[in-house]
């Protein structure tokens, strides 16, 4: 049989997408009209050199090269702080808009990237395997309305991620580029004969019609020119052209359930601080870029962020001036409705050597939580168990 991933790849068009085999969507609630931006942080970031529990005397004995010297830590309170590449999320924090989350993980974590990744992903435990995403699973079950564009667009990456399995979900570059393969498409369509070809034409032709919706806010400039968004100037490099792109997907009103954009490079064995200090960076004006261009848009208050990485790095440093492969981790949630400040558990290193750190938080508390209370959808039957939420979010 002509299968659809051989189909995309003879169309030499790069992009891969997956839909749903039917895609005649009941109406769903109002929930998917909030959104939510998934960042990965592909590698593995080092949570300890990111949110820093700089008044412990045991970070530094484990991190006698790489550590972070006081002076330097954005200070969040009296025992963690930010590292200092970070500083444009300072104003999100300072107006109660960020979460920082501390010790995220699961029980028995897996230090493979791929399977590590999977169980994020697909929202498993580590001892199951599950074919879909956990968005996939979830947009199943209790659809996203059938006037959005799309389920989700995923930027800077051909992996779906979450979305695999199932989803309305568009991988692109930009929407000007996806307009093009969706061209590409139809020219393929025209020629066609085989009902396996027409049926995953058909499908194809769904796809033609996001990519219509998704290009036009991009080639429509704000009405008047003084409305236009003014970008944090030193927002530069691939992670703020998708925050870009996404943003101009959003424009004009086009509805998307979920974005995910990963930044990649966080895998440091090796010479980690100059590395991790140009990719935190990236992330944190990235990430006040998008607040600041949804913020003009009067989006920010109905857009929840959530960062996620297949593992943390072990809280004692390698003999080359890096990390390995860790458990337990930190992250940030952001938005307009988030309650900002610390969740979980601040490290305890004392008595640490080789070991990794237990989790406070299970990743999957924060699906629920986004599930439940960011969507108001039912989050029972979606991760095989009971996760307590978190009170992250205002209403």
């Amino acid at each position: 049989m002509f299968q659809r991933r051989e189909f995309l790849k003879a169309m030499g068009a790069g992009l891969l997408v997956s839909v749903l085999p039917n895609l005649s969507y009941a109406l769903a609630p109002a929930g998917y009209q909030r959104l939510l931006v998934l960042i990965e942080l592909k590698g593995g970031n080092d949570g300890l050199n990111t949110v820093i529990p700089y008044a412990s005397d045991d970070y530094y004995r484990l991190r006698p090269a790489i550590g972070i010297p006081r002076p330097q830590v954005l200070q969040l309170n009296e025992q963690v702080g930010l590292h200092p590449a970070m500083s444009s999320l300072l104003p999100l924090w300072q107006n109660h808009q960020l979460a920082v989350l501390q010790g995220v993980g699961y029980p028995e974590p897996n230090l493979s990237h791929f399977r590590s990744i999977e169980i994020w992903e697909t929202a498993s435990a580590s001892n199951q395997y599950l074919g879909e995403g956990w968005l996939s699973r979830l947009f199943r079950s209790q659809p996203v309305p059938a006037g959005f564009a799309a389920d989700g667009v995923v930027l800077s990456s051909q992996n779906l991620g979450p979305l695999d399995g199932g989803a309305r979900a568009v991988v692109l570059s930009n929407p000007q580029d996806f307009a093009r393969q969706a061209k590409l498409a139809a020219d393929q369509q025209a020629g066609a004969h085989s009902s396996a070809l027409s049926h995953i034409l058909k499908v194809e032709g769904d796809i033609r019609t996001a990519a219509t919706a998704l290009q036009q806010p991009a080639m429509k400039p704000a009405a008047n020119p003084a409305d236009a968004p003014t970008a944090p100037p030193k927002a530069a490099g691939g992670f703020a052209q998708a925050i870009n792109t996404l943003a101009d997907i959003l424009q004009n009103g086009t509805r998307i359930a979920v974005a995910r954009i990963t930044l990649t490079g966080f895998d440091t064995h090796g010479n980690q601080q100059p590395t991790q200090a140009r990719l935190l960076g990236e992330l944190a004006d990235g990430l006040a870029l998008l607040q600041n261009r949804l913020q003009a848009q009067g989006r920010w208050d109905d857009t929840l962020v959530l960062s996620y990485a297949e593992f943390g790095r072990r809280p004692r440093e390698n003999g080359n001036r890096g990390t390995d492969h860790g458990t337990a981790n930190s992250h940030f949630m952001l938005g307009g409705r988030v309650k900002g400040g610390l969740y979980g558990q601040t490290p305890v290193l004392a008595g640490v050597t080789d070991g990794n750190l237990p989790h406070a938080i299970d990743f999957r508390q924060l699906y629920s939580t986004v599930v439940q209370d960011w969507w108001g959808k039912d989050a029972r039957q979606l991760f095989g168990g009971h996760f307590e939420r978190l009170p992250l979010l205002r209403g």
